[in-house]
């Protein structure tokens, strides 16, 4: 199957491309791929995909405060664009959305259904995004997922354990709840979702839930070291971009179809853990 992977360096896209790889990969990224350059659009039609995984997308959550009409026209014109192509050739499209598309304040994990109510620039342009997906191309699934980490790129586990190298105290927000996911276990969801007829919404994570903080004191029991973890709030935080509070997603449509994904710690601790034969984690 010819699949084309917009964000393909990322750590998603890193991801598929070795849960992918007996597949053939049109591989698209910066800066020969440019989601707010109109050949975006060109360069997906001539690559005739079946399917296109669109994980590119401006993900910095306080950056898009200070650059609003850049995330906008990543986030929001740029996936217009990949579905207008899409639609075009009659391909699939993935689109990866974001727990950031709601407000936050409810205390249960978030369903397909509820409304989304985005209180940051980011959260508002990935939601831009999932309209103009649906909007554009018929055959639309957007995956939402949530607090992402994967062996490519930065995150906040590899942060977290290099601050604990250098520091004897970390503080980290305590007041934020969600569901941390490994790029891994999302890269296996998607390559089942992509062979399914699912369309609309489904939300995919790990299991379980977190705040920052208890996330935090994971990635250091894990490493077996004696930095201490101080829960702050997120005022004291002091971020340029509100969170929401409470941003756990339900499953139920991923798991009516298929198994849940491993709980988080469990992720968390395979992501960690030294391969025999392979390089130590790049931090």
């Amino acid at each position: 199957m010819r699949i084309l992977i917009t964000g393909a360096d990322g750590q998603l896209g890193a991801a598929l491309r070795q849960s992918l790889a007996e597949e053939q990969l049109i591989l698209k990224d910066l800066p020969v791929f440019d989601l707010t350059d109109p050949s975006c659009e060109e360069q997906i039609v001539s690559a005739r995909p079946g399917v296109v995984i669109h994980a590119g997308a401006y993900t910095n959550v306080d950056g898009a405060e200070r650059e609003p009409d850049r995330a906008r026209a990543v986030n929001a014109a740029g996936t217009a664009a990949v579905a207008r192509a899409a639609q075009m050739i009659h391909a699939k499209l993935i689109y990866i959305s974001t727990d950031y598309v709601f407000d936050g304040k409810k205390t249960v994990p978030y369903s397909e259904e509820d409304e989304p109510n985005p209180i940051n620039v980011y959260g508002r342009t990935k939601l831009e995004g999932e309209v103009a997906a649906r909007r554009y191309c018929e055959n639309t699934l957007i995956v939402r997922t949530a607090w992402l980490y994967g062996k490519a790129g930065h995150n906040f586990v590899k942060t977290i354990m290099r601050l604990a190298g250098e520091r004897s105290v970390l503080d980290v927000v305590a007041d934020q709840k969600g569901c941390p996911t490994f790029a891994d276990d999302l890269a296996g969801a998607l390559v089942d979702l992509m062979k399914s007829d699912l369309r609309g919404i489904c939300h995919v994570t790990n299991s379980g839930e977190s705040t920052w903080h208890e996330f935090a004191e994971e990635i250091i029991r894990l490493m077996d070291v004696t930095t201490a973890v101080r829960p702050i709030s997120s005022a004291e935080a002091g971020r340029l971009a509100k969170r929401p509070p409470y941003s756990v997603l339900a499953h139920e449509r991923f798991t009516a179809l298929y198994q849940p994904l491993p709980h988080w710690q469990d992720a968390l601790q395979r992501f960690m853990k030294p391969v025999p034969g392979l390089a130590p984690l790049s931090l």
